[in-house]
């Protein structure tokens, strides 16, 4: 069973950039297709990026389209969702996710099997 961890997050000013990094163990990162979510105060979790276990295709919320890119390191057994640009509805807790199987769309929370425990980003107006 893979682990996955969280970090990057952190506070900073509307208009600036994150970096953040999941980091997986006890399994090897590359069959599976990662995702990113994020979960702000008394709101649903909501889907933010995916990729697809070599990394060739992606796909990302309207909402971060153009300001986010997702990507992986299968060497480093790590996944990156860069944040720029950010904005003060980007403000929530983002958790990275693993998904077992192939197919599927990736957008949905239930179509993953291994969560991390989430790291917080806060944006500042």
């Amino acid at each position: 069973q893979v682990q996955l961890v969280e970090s990057g997050g952190g506070l900073v000013q509307a208009g600036g950039s994150l970096r953040l990094s999941c980091a997986a163990s006890g399994g090897t990162l590359s069959v599976y297709v990662m995702g990113w979510f994020r979960q702000a105060p008394g709101k649903e979790r909501e889907f933010v990026a995916h990729i697809t276990r070599s990394g060739g295709n992606t796909g990302y919320a309207d909402s971060v389209k153009g300001r986010f890119t997702i990507s992986r390191d299968n060497a480093k057994n790590t996944v990156y969702l860069q944040m720029d640009s950010l904005k003060p509805e980007d403000t929530a807790v983002y958790y990275c996710a693993a998904d077992r199987d192939y197919y599927g769309s990736h957008y949905y929370t239930r179509e993953y099997d291994y969560w991390g425990q989430g790291t917080q980003v806060t944006v500042s107006s």
